[in-house]
């Protein structure tokens, strides 16, 4: 092969050469840029899903932080309860303040579903006085300006909605430094349901007021506090 040949060889094969490279440029630019893409994609994507998640979290949050509140029925007066104070002398008493050791508690939480609060919010405290009233003045016994005064103090109310039972204790002391004391284990039927055993809670109550009121003003010891 002459000089001239091989000359021309080695240029064809040069040009071959670049050819070549020019071919697969484009190639490895789309390569290039569909990566480019690919990655924008995919961090797009997390980013959408890391909001969902934030949003799921935040949506968690307040449904556990929402709750229920459960409400004590108005109390209702017990028959036995006025036939009982009917014995005492027309306008005879008036009632003072009720206080409670742990302070004024107006509901309590069950079972971390939500609390049990009185009719109007008032203390538990308030809401065994104006029972005591409601019952006193049925009877014609109650009035604001009476002599004799009863005051109480409630040194217990809890309950349990895994058992079904309120535990409520009362004293009470008139103006003549006379004094009784009563206490009730009101039972009831409860649930194993969150908020079936706070409702059926709630609403046992007021009879379970009713019962202590009743152990109360059946005592035959408070006429002998009302006596001047």
């Amino acid at each position: 092969m002459s000089a001239q040949q091989l000359a021309f060889l080695s240029r064809a094969q040069q040009t071959h050469s670049e050819l070549l490279q020019l071919q697969h440029f484009p190639v490895r630019t789309k390569l290039k840029n569909w990566n480019s893409s690919f990655e924008q994609r995919k961090e797009a994507k997390l980013k959408t899903t890391r909001t969902i998640r934030a949003a799921a979290v935040a949506v968690a949050a307040t449904s556990l932080t929402a709750c229920s509140t459960y409400s004590v029925s108005r109390y209702s007066v017990s028959a036995d309860d006025v036939v009982a104070l009917r014995s005492l002398p027309p306008n005879s008493v008036s009632v003072g303040a009720f206080t409670s050791p742990s302070g004024p508690v107006s509901e309590i939480t069950c079972r971390a579903v939500g609390p049990i609060k009185t009719p109007d919010g008032e203390t538990y405290a308030d809401f065994v006085r104006k029972a005591l009233i409601s019952e006193l003045k049925m009877a014609g016994a109650y009035s604001d300006t009476a002599p004799t005064q009863i005051t109480g103090v409630l040194n217990k109310i809890d309950f349990s909605s895994n058992s079904g039972m309120w535990n409520l204790d009362l004293s009470l002391t008139s103006t003549n430094n006379r004094s009784l004391s009563v206490t009730e284990a009101y039972p009831f039927t409860s649930s194993f349901y969150g908020e079936t055993a706070c409702n059926q809670t709630a609403q046992a109550l007021m009879p379970a007021v009713q019962d202590l009121i009743g152990k109360a003003v059946q005592n035959p010891g408070f006429p002998a506090m009302l006596a001047r």
